[in-house]
This record gives C-alpha cells, sequence and structure tokens, in this order.
C-alpha cells in the first residue's frame, strides 16, 4: 500500500485505510455485541466505530508534535467508555469489557496506519476481527479442554524455550557425540511433532472416523495407533474390517512423512539422498491404504470413540525417550567400534522391535561418524523391521479369529515388498 503514495496524498490514504478498518471493525463488533447483549446495552453502532476511527485521525494530524489532543482525546474517550461500562454493570448486569478495549484500538488507527508498515496495521486489523468472530470457538475450546492441558502448555514451552538453551553443548564422554543439549534438543523436536498430533486428535478431529484417525494417530505414534485400532476391531464386522486396516496403512504412511521432518532437521545430507525413498514409500503405503478402504461397503461409516491417550508431554514418556536416546548412542557407537558397518546394519534390524526414531535420530545426528549412505541404508532397513513389527501387533491384538487378517496380510504385505524392492533398489544404485 506505501505504493498508493506515489500517486495520491499520503494524508487521504491514511484516512480512506483509517475508516475502512474502523468500519470494519464497528460492522463486526455490533454483530457480535447485538447476538449477546442486544441494544439496549449496545455501546454504539457500526458508525460509533468509525467515528472514533476518524477522531483518533484527526487528533493524530492536529498536533502531531507532541500529540496532547490526541492523548486528551483519548483520555475523554476512556472516560465515556468507564461511564458506559458501569451503568451496563449497575443496571444491565453485563460485565464485559471486550468493546472498551476494541474502542480504544480502534482509537488507536490513525498514528498505527500513519507510522508502520501496511503489514503491520493489516495485521492489527485482521486480529481485532478473528478475535472477534471466533468468541464462541474460544468458548467451545475451553470447555473441552482438560484441567491440566494449560499446564501441558506451558511445559512445552518450558522444556524447549528455558530448558534447551540452558543445556551445555560438550559431550559427556569423550569420544562419543552425546551431549545434554542435544539429549534435549531430540526430545524436543520429537515431542513437539507428538504433541501437534495430540491437539489434532483432541480438538481438532475429536469425533472422526476410523481413517482419519489413523492419518492423525501416525503422526503421534504408528506403533501405538495400530495397537488402539486392532484393540477396537475385535467387536468388527467384516464389513468394516477394511476400514481398520486402511487407518493402520494411514498411519504407516505418516510415519514415513514424519521420519522425513526429522531427517529434513536434523541432518539435511541425509535427507537429500533418503527423500525419495520416503516420499514414494508414503505414496504406496497410502495409496494401499486407499485402496483398501474403498473395498469397504459404501454404507459403512464408523466413528473412532474417543481414546484416553497419553499426553505426549509427561515426564514419563520424555524421560523415557531421552533413556532409549542415550542407550541407542552407546549401542551404535560401540558396534561401529567393534563391528563396523555390519553391526550396524544388524542393529537397525533389532532396533525396530522398539522405537525406532532413538536410532536413527543417533545416526542422523553423526554418532559414530557414520556416512550419509550407510545412514540412509540403516534408516530404511529399521523402518522396514518396524513395519513388520506392527503387523505383528496388529494380528496380536486383533485376536486370531478377527476379521481384519485377511486385508492385514494383503495390506502390509505389499507395503513390505514394494520396502524391500526399494532397499534393494538402493543397495544397486
Amino acid at each position: 500500500m506505501e505504493t498508493l503514495h506515489q500517486y495520491l496524498p499520503e494524508e487521504l490514504v491514511t484516512f480512506v485505510l483509517v475508516t475502512v478498518f474502523s468500519l470494519l471493525i464497528g460492522l463486526s463488533q455490533r454483530r457480535i455485541s447485538l447476538k449477546r447483549e442486544g441494544e439496549t446495552t449496545l455501546f454504539g453502532t457500526d458508525r460509533t466505530f468509525t467515528f472514533i476511527g476518524i477522531l483518533g485521525y484527526l487528533l493524530y494530524i492536529l498536533d502531531p508534535t507532541d500529540f496532547r489532543l490526541f492523548m486528551g482525546g483519548g483520555a475523554i474517550l476512556g472516560v465515556l467508555l468507564a461511564l458506559n461500562y458501569y451503568v451496563k454493570q449497575m443496571k444491565y448486569h453485563v460485565f464485559g469489557v471486550t468493546t472498551i478495549v476494541i474502542a480504544l484500538i480502534t482509537y488507536c488507527l490513525a498514528p498505527i496506519v500513519a507510522t508502520q508498515p501496511s503489514w503491520f496495521y493489516v495485521m492489527v486489523v485482521v486480529t481485532v476481527l478473528l478475535f472477534t468472530e471466533l468468541k464462541h470457538t474460544f468458548t467451545e475450546l475451553a470447555q473441552r479442554m482438560k484441567n491440566d492441558e494449560m499446564i501441558t502448555l506451558a511445559k512445552f514451552l518450558a522444556i524447549s524455550c528455558i530448558i534447551l538453551p540452558m543445556l551445555p553443548k560438550e559431550n559427556l564422554i569423550p569420544g562419543i557425540e552425546l551431549a545434554p543439549y542435544t539429549i534435549w534438543l531430540t526430545t524436543v523436536v520429537v515431542s513437539g511433532i507428538s504433541y501437534l498430533s495430540y491437539l489434532l486428535r483432541r480438538y481438532v478431529f475429536r469425533q472422526s472416523g476410523i481413517l482419519v484417525s489413523g492419518i492423525i494417530g501416525g503422526l503421534y505414534s504408528s506403533t501405538a495407533t495400530i495397537t488402539v485400532l486392532a484393540r477396537k476391531s475385535r467387536t468388527a464386522t467384516a464389513d468394516e474390517a477394511p476400514e481398520y486396516v486402511s487407518a493402520m496403512l494411514m498411519a504407516v504412511s505418516m510415519m514415513f512423512l514424519r521420519f522425513l521432518i526429522l531427517i529434513s532437521i536434523f541432518n539435511q545430507e541425509t535427507f537429500g539422498v533418503i527423500y525419495p525413498y520416503l516420499l514414494t514409500m508414503s505414496l504406496v503405503t497410502a495409496g494401499m491404504g486407499w485402496y483398501i478402504h474403498s473395498r469397504r461397503p459404501v454404507s459403512v461409516e464408523k466413528v473412532m470413540e474417543e481414546e484416553e491417550s497419553s499426553n505426549p508431554l509427561e515426564f514419563k514418556v520424555a524421560l523415557i525417550f531421552a533413556v532409549l536416546f542415550v542407550v541407542f548412542t552407546f549401542l551404535t557407537h560401540y558396534t561401529i567400534v567393534y563391528t563396523g558397518t555390519s553391526g550396524l546394519t544388524v542393529l537397525s534390524f533389532v532396533s525396530g522391535l522398539s522405537d525406532i526414531t532413538p536410532f536413527i535420530l543417533n545416526l542422523l545426528q553423526g554418532t559414530g561418524g557414520v556416512a550419509t549412505m550407510v545412514i540412509t541404508a540403516c534408516s530404511l532397513q529399521a523402518i522396514l523391521s518396524n513395519i513388520a513389527v506392527n503387523l505383528c501387533y496388529g494380528l496380536f491384538f486383533a485376536g486370531r479369529k478377527s476379521a481384519l487378517r485377511p486385508w492385514m496380510w494383503r495390506g502390509f504385505g505389499i507395503v513390505l515388498a514394494a520396502n524391500v524392492l526399494l532397499l534393494i533398489l538402493f543397495y544397486l544404485l
């Protein structure tokens, strides 16, 4: 908008912007206030907010040096707003002060538009409009929140913005890439992705279908998601079985994307080599999941019951991950020292029996000085092993007589075969 000043007087552009923005805020505030309070206690109409903005601009330009007129006008406006609030409180028992704050922000638009870049004052207006319109959404969100949800958010801010910068970056043991900062950084990144998945699952897709639950859960943990789906499928009919298996495959597909994000954060060189394989497998797995999803009867549409899942920022969850990271650091280091690359290959398959994230993150952060191609191969092998373990978990928790078993063998079998082919292709190239 700064380019308009080249063709139009600056005062005209500022006046028009202040008027339009004030009118928009007034329209939004009037609609919300009428719905909440009614005409009787309304502070003013949309014109009132427009005139407040214009008044602020006039008083601002009449005394552009000391701003006495502007400050005096603001004080008078504050007194009028206080009187209005007092009357509403005493006579009608209406206690909200949102209208007062928005009116004062509208009055301050003139100096903001005149002195700040366009992106800033547009951001201010957009923020006011959004928060005005989202009142009902925030109310519903607050009602749905657990008692300790804000404490959980505070934990995440504490571990990422307070504890992490204070930790030393020096290795604890000479020759082993293991520093307190490294341990905590990996914990923060993994917990952050898991926390995002937790928030999406709890507040955005709370009553979602089985397929969506698999997609969101895969960002957190594909193993945990497959285990939960398998347990819930024990009462599933033959018609519902394809939906559960497709959700499991979608969780595996999201696992590939989750590792793409982690690898891009911790090791750009490895990301440049591995991303075609992980992206291909994510698409193949998602395609297989969608194919099985399309095999279900059209009439089948089941909502996933809300699961009281553990919070990814619980202290014990973070502690377990940190301990696993330290354990795999030592295992990786001494495996390389005593057995070399061949031992690391075996370890990559063995790591699939547990959480493979600590093992892969160890390799990505340079433990043992492993070459990029070896890191890529071991990561692909660990993922392959983990998918096979997930299949075993799914079959076990679904039960021997489950209708899911044929679909699981078919779906996971194709995914595992595609992984093996890509791994062979990687070694040949």
